[in-house]
């Protein structure tokens, strides 16, 4: 869940809002939120103008699978609304005439909690907490925004509704220098040395984690202090973990980096957030630092001298780049401490010829209501992003980019300006690496002018946390070594899991075991980007291929319902669309009369 407060384009605190470094944004469903915070101005406490509706089954970056699974209980968790377009006009006309007559952001929150709480957006306490926490924030986010009335509901309810460009096109500048011919890598000589790097992503520490609490509470994440007993017919919160809306309790965390042992050594770790729980409408600043602190602490002990390299995750804040820099001072050299507090990205090099590039992906987040503000290339982390790989293509250096959120679940501004990036420094770009979606999947990314050429591949790491309906886990890359020549591609990846119907059976112990080997179980010839490509379409030809797929992506517990033609499209298709809102990506996979049926399972919006 995001969890912003850095004004994009500054990459620092914004000017005049103090109330905003002391603590980290987000909350679930942030559109509805703006919705109250609209309808707290415009409205009378005892208007409602519209009626409920189903959820949408599909998110806009292709996680069907995922999303049809939890829908049901996100539906309970919330409520959905069907607001017309004329009525959304009507009160967004009458926003600023709000905050011209009622400056008193109290007053806002209250009428907003009322207002939260009639429509069932969110239980009562989450209505109070979430209010109270973002209310300043997003005031003033909408004051400093130029949302017309036609703008804000093409924003909600589509373009039928009216245009919107706060995310209007926007154009990064590439160096003059003429892009090399492609060269693609080639494998490695036999023998020669492979580096093992740990890859740690969406570790999700809940401190109220409490065995035997209720799993599937009224409040977005269960299994807590608050969650109550479940009913007397359903069993509680397992002691390692549980299949529902639930993070992960310290000693989980400390079972699986204290039972690394047989998936290392390791030559280096990749960590790419989130560390704090789901509850983000509870969350103070002495929360999230007490989670940053302790988890980081826990990785320290546990993976002793080996280097690790962080992500900032789903957390955006001046204070919070300070903190992380104290943290992982002793892993980040002088210079990648200096951006990491600037802007939560740096880059260094960990051995000779590979150069690693860490990304704020909090800058291209869709969730993120500062970028309603400005969101051109916020704190310019994208300019800064070619003068690193330009500076590597001179050198003749490889690279590796990690980051939190993957590009093709970004705006769609900043996902085509990564994508143009990727494809100029093919050559330089030897591996990318990602999660945020908490399941096992990947992205392709091709040539520009014909998208048929395979050029790239994102890789996108299961979690640890459980969070929703999943087994805990985490990811390992066997690299081409460090020696003189090397490519740094990916050769290989392995995945480890605890099966928490195992663990939590009464005198078990945890058992973190490998779950499987990429090119052996799908039949790989490498582990470069044309061998995804002809995965996918394997994939699609081949049924039981894909149930293993299917299994594996969701880390060895799928859901219940079978996922038929529908949702195996748009799955495949998500594989294919490094670049966010592309549908032509898919136009080989299906016949292009079906492409605007795939468009539409883009185009609806995230649930959460």
């Amino acid at each position: 869940m995001p969890r912003h407060g850095v004004s994009p384009g500054q990459g620092r605190p914004r000017s005049g809002g103090e109330q905003a470094s002391d603590r980290s944004f987000g909350a679930p469903c942030l559109r509805l939120l703006w919705l109250g915070l609209a309808l707290a101005l415009a409205l009378p406490n005892s208007l409602v103008l519209w009626s409920p509706a189903e959820a949408h089954p599909l998110p806009a970056q292709g996680h069907p699978a995922k999303f049809i699974r939890i829908a049901p209980q996100l539906q309970e968790a919330f409520g959905w609304w069907n607001l017309t377009c004329p009525t959304c006009k009507g009160l967004f006309t009458a926003i600023d005439f709000g905050l011209r007559n009622q400056a008193s952001v109290a007053w806002v929150g209250s009428v907003a909690i009322k207002l939260c709480m009639l429509l069932k957006i969110a239980p009562p306490a989450v209505c109070q907490s979430a209010v109270h926490l973002f209310e300043d924030d997003m005031v003033e986010v909408w004051t400093r925004s130029v949302l017309s009335p036609s703008e804000a509901c093409g924003l909600l309810l589509g373009s039928s509704c009216g245009h919107w460009d706060i995310f209007s096109s926007w154009n990064i500048s590439l160096p003059a220098v003429p892009k090399p011919p492609p060269q693609p890598p080639k494998p490695p000589a036999p023998g020669s040395p492979v580096s093992r790097v740990l890859f740690l992503t969406d570790l999700h520490w809940d401190h109220d984690y409490l065995e035997g609490t209720d799993p599937n509470c009224e409040n977005p994440l269960c299994c807590r202090r608050d969650s109550g007993p479940p009913p007397a017919s359903q069993p509680g919160a397992g002691y390692w973990g549980e299949y529902s809306k639930c993070d992960l309790p310290l000693r989980t965390l400390e079972s699986l980096l204290s039972g690394l042992g047989p998936a290392g050594p390791f030559d280096m770790v990749y960590w790419t957030g989130d560390i704090p729980a789901h509850n983000v409408w509870q969350q103070s600043r002495q929360d999230q630092l007490r989670a940053l602190t302790t988890v980081t602490a826990l990785v320290k002990k546990f993976l002793g001298p080996v280097l690790v390299y962080p992500a900032v995750g789903n957390q955006s804040s001046h204070w919070l780049y300070e903190a992380m820099a104290e943290a992982w001072e002793p892993w980040l050299p002088a210079e990648a401490l200096r951006t990491l507090r600037i802007g939560g990205f740096y880059a260094l090099s960990p051995r000779p010829g590979l150069r690693l590039i860490s990304l704020n992906m909090n800058f291209c987040s869709r969730e993120n209501f500062w970028l309603l503000i400005n969101s051109t290339d916020p704190a310019g982390q994208l300019q800064w992003l070619v003068g690193e790989l330009q500076a590597a293509e001179d050198r003749g250096d490889k690279v590796h980019i990690i980051g939190h959120i993957p590009p093709g679940h970004c705006l769609k501004s900043w996902s085509w300006n990564y994508y143009r990036i990727v494809e100029r420094y093919e050559n330089t770009l030897a591996g990318q690496f990602f999660g945020h979606t908490h399941v096992d999947e990947f992205e392709v990314f091709y040539d520009e002018e014909t998208l048929s050429r395979p050029l790239s591949v994102a890789f996108l790491a299961p979690s640890a946390t459980t969070y929703i309906g999943l087994n805990p886990g985490y990811r390992v890359y066997q690299i081409d070594g460090n020696y003189s020549g090397s490519s740094h591609v990916v050769l290989d990846h392995e995945t480890y899991i605890l099966n928490l119907t195992e663990a939590n059976e009464p005198g078990a112990t945890p058992h973190w075991h490998l779950l499987y080997r990429a090119r052996e179980t799908y039949g790989l010839p490498n582990a470069l980007p044309t061998a995804w490509h002809d995965l996918v379409y394997r994939m699609w030809r081949d049924t039981q291929l894909f149930q293993t797929f299917w299994f594996l992506y969701h880390k060895g517990h799928p859901p219940s319902e079978p996922c038929g033609t529908p949702c195996r499209l748009a799955t495949l298709c998500a594989q294919l669309s490094a670049r966010s809102d592309s549908p032509a990506l898919c136009r080989h996979l299906v016949p292009d009369a079906s492409l605007p049926s795939v468009q539409s399972l883009w185009s609806r919006p995230l649930l959460c």
